[in-house]
């Protein structure tokens, strides 16, 4: 699903994702991990808690529980990703990264550039499935925190070990520089029925 597609459950979890422009490392050109606790602390202001990540260096995955107080899915993530590529073109230019700056400014679309953008630094699509039960949630956090380790990525050995997910505190129960909410502690998560089934 895009960012075209307009989601409007609300009180409801979602699994999204979203990636940098022609999967370029992004995240990780621009040393951007240090700002993004202050960033999950911002989407969180907005009714949004973010229940599972793992931050890739060219996309971002997220489990998210959608409160009824937000304006939504599709406006919290749409600014999410904004607040995110100002960062990361600020600490680009600050490390004189010319080459992958020419590109992000050949990749804004005319009429994108017409409204006085200047750098697409994300794909203008990001994808969002709601995700309902505890066997479904277990799934995506398990699919969530082995990407370092899955396919191409071999970032660590072990998926615990990767610093920029939720996975040792899901894993080991160890807190995290970024703060999140536990899906179980949400108040969608009580209506789940208890056998383990997908609330259906």
């Amino acid at each position: 699903m895009s960012t075209h597609v307009h989601h409007q459950e609300k009180h409801c979890f979602y699994f999204v994702t979203f990636t940098c422009y022609q999967w370029l490392p992004l995240l990780e050109k621009s040393e951007i991990y240090d700002f993004l606790p202050a960033w999950i602390c911002e989407i969180k202001k907005r009714g949004v808690l973010i229940c599972g990540y793992v931050f890739m260096p060219n996309h971002i995955h997220l489990l998210v529980f959608v409160q009824e107080n937000s304006k939504g899915l599709n406006h919290i993530i749409g600014e999410a990703k904004r607040f995110l590529a100002y960062e990361i073109v600020s600490r680009l230019k600050s490390k004189n990264e010319l080459k992958l700056l020419y590109k992000l400014v050949q990749g804004v679309q005319e009429k994108e550039r017409g409204k006085g953008k200047k750098h697409q630094v994300f794909r203008l699509s990001f994808d969002a499935k709601e995700v309902k039960g505890k066997d479904e949630i277990d799934r995506i956090l398990d699919y969530m925190h082995h990407n370092p380790v899955s396919g191409k990525w071999h970032l660590v050995d072990d998926f615990t070990d990767f610093e920029y997910s939720s996975a040792r505190y899901y894993e080991l129960g160890e807190p995290r520089d970024i703060t999140i909410s536990h899906y179980l502690d949400t108040p969608r998560f009580s209506e789940f029925p208890t056998d383990n089934s997908e609330g259906e």
